[in-house]
């Protein structure tokens, strides 16, 4: 038997194990594993929907047992590789410890929210690369506005009403303007002035949403402004806690709600496993094999995939580019057991779709510049097509009708805890500089 052992869930490690089942659906002699912490593979670019209360946290979760058909699932961690004995160890649930035999290894562990040593960031901030960060983010929002209601402190009623949002990428952009909506609605069904409730963005970048390009960048900054959004760019943290953060500039601002949403890093596994590596991920061929270790293969956020579109520039960590390397990871594992002949990694740029909340989007694809309600038709046509199961599909498109038709649910439901959402729960790494 032959054994094809697939680390990681998410976009690459999902689309990788899907094709390749389908390849080798014929061949008995070939087993196809999958070991993940979770049973799912998160649709992350709804994430901002789900913490803006627009779609349900389960729509965005595909289960891999009922979508992957003829692929072993294994819940568990991986924590090393044995690459001359060719054994993956990993920690189950019940925190007990196994070993995976492998012929073929692909490595697409992911990424984890970067952090930086700023003091209090890992304790009074929070993320959006789960559903419980995107829970936890609508739910302890919600309940700052309800206690804002009952406050009699003027500036602490201010504060719980205020949401820093720092990155003003496509998905720090999404989830203040989604944040926003779900404050107006709040204040009609709670009974404040929708300007009450203060949104900050913050970017050390010059440009919101850089990845969009100039044009559809500066749309997307008249439609923050025009929702009341205060954009500050050039700026980031310097301190967080409880009650008030400060900025770079030592301005202060105070608040209960912090989003840190300012970038990716591959996920710790990768630093532990001896292999070359550039700009903290694995370095792999245009072939995505890892050079130096045959039938190891490395694709996604945590590779650095030599971009042949841009010489001398590795892949950028988008979904996009995640999707699209599981399918050439899937044609090239199955090359090397003899099905067909190994290609290269090669994907020109088809655009982003950015949905930045009730009536609004930015979107450019095939390079043609959208905005306004024809962006907001191809960001959600764009979503229901990418999404890769047909009863979440259906699932997310009556949760955008039901947004299109009915006010949002207001409700506090405590589905996420604080210690659950954070930053080591959610990504299971240990943090440094937490106090």
């Amino acid at each position: 038997m032959t054994s094809v052992v697939i680390v990681g869930s998410g976009f690459t490690g999902f689309e990788c194990a899907r094709r390749l089942a389908r390849t080798l659906r014929r061949d008995p002699s070939v087993t196809i594993t999958i070991v993940s912490p979770v049973d799912y593979m998160l649709y992350t670019p709804l994430l901002p929907d789900v913490a803006g209360g627009v779609v349900d946290a389960r729509f965005v979760a595909i289960p891999l047992s009922t979508t992957l058909k003829g692929v072993r699932t294994v819940k568990g961690r991986v924590e090393s590789v044995d690459f001359e004995g060719r054994q993956v160890r990993y920690r189950d649930p019940d925190d007990d410890v196994h070993t995976l035999s492998w012929d073929r290894l692909v490595l697409t562990p992911g990424s984890v929210t970067r952090l930086f040593d700023i003091p209090g960031l890992a304790v009074h901030a929070r993320g959006l690369k789960s559903t419980a960060e995107a829970l936890y983010l609508r739910d302890h929002f919600l309940g700052q506005l309800e206690l804002a209601n009952d406050d009699g402190d003027p500036v602490r009623q201010a504060a719980r009403r205020t949401v820093v949002v720092v990155g003003a990428s496509y998905s720090g952009t999404e989830l203040a303007l989604q944040l926003r909506a779900l404050a107006d609605a709040a204040a009609e069904q709670l009974g404040f002035a929708p300007e009450a409730a203060r949104f900050v963005l913050l970017d050390v970048a010059k440009q919101v949403m850089p990845e969009v390009g100039e044009r559809l960048g500066a749309a997307a900054n008249r439609v923050l402004r025009s929702r009341g959004i205060d954009v500050r760019l050039g700026l980031t943290l310097k301190e967080v806690r409880a009650d008030h953060v400060i900025l770079s500039d030592d301005s202060r601002i105070d608040t209960h709600t912090v989003a840190w949403v300012t970038g990716v890093t591959g996920a710790p596994l990768v630093e532990t496993l001896g292999l070359p590596m550039e700009k903290g991920r694995l370095k792999v061929g245009a072939d995505l094999e890892v050079a130096g270790r045959p039938g190891v293969f490395a694709a996604g956020d945590a590779a650095a995939v030599p971009d042949l579109t841009r010489p001398g520039q590795i892949t950028q960590p988008t979904a996009q580019h995640a999707t699209r390397q599981g399918k050439t990871l899937a044609h090239n594992v199955a090359a090397s057991l003899g099905y067909g002949v190994p290609k290269p990694y090669k994907h020109h740029d088809m655009g982003l779709v950015v949905d930045l909340g009730p009536h609004h989007a930015v979107a450019n694809p095939l390079n043609v510049h959208l905005s306004g309600f024809p962006a907001k038709f191809v960001t959600r046509a764009y979503h229901l097509y990418a999404i890769p199961r047909a009863a979440n599909r259906w699932a997310v498109g009556l949760a955008y009708l039901a947004d299109a038709l009915f006010d949002r649910a207001v409700v506090s439901i405590g589905l996420a805890t604080n210690d659950e959402a954070g930053f080591a729960a959610s990504e299971g790494i240990p943090l440094p500089g937490a106090d």
